[in-house]
């Protein structure tokens, strides 16, 4: 267990299966941020996009780095441009439905 508080072996990112003693070796490999962790590890890139796991990582990056929550920064949204039907997908496929 780290001095911390957040054990080394706990699953901090569940959608990638990203540990806190992962995201701590991306902090000593030089990640400075939220995204900088991402690159490294892919903690916030799975199914949840970070809702679950972002608050962890900005945790870990102000207890390790001794900084503020507001230099860690935070993780880009990226929805899609806009929402598109299925049916309207198939269509431009050449398939009439």
């Amino acid at each position: 267990m780290s001095s911390k508080g957040i054990p080394d072996d706990m699953l901090v990112c569940r959608c990638e299966e990203i540990t806190a003693d992962e995201i701590r070796q991306a902090i000593r490999e030089g990640a400075r941020d939220v995204t900088g962790v991402k690159r490294r590890v892919r903690a916030g890139m799975g199914l949840c996009q970070g809702r679950i796991c972002e608050k962890f990582v900005q945790q870990i990056l102000c207890q390790e780095l001794h900084m503020g929550l507001v230099q860690t920064g935070r993780s880009t949204a990226r929805p899609p441009v806009r929402p598109v039907p299925f049916g309207e997908l198939a269509r431009g496929c050449g398939n009439d439905l």
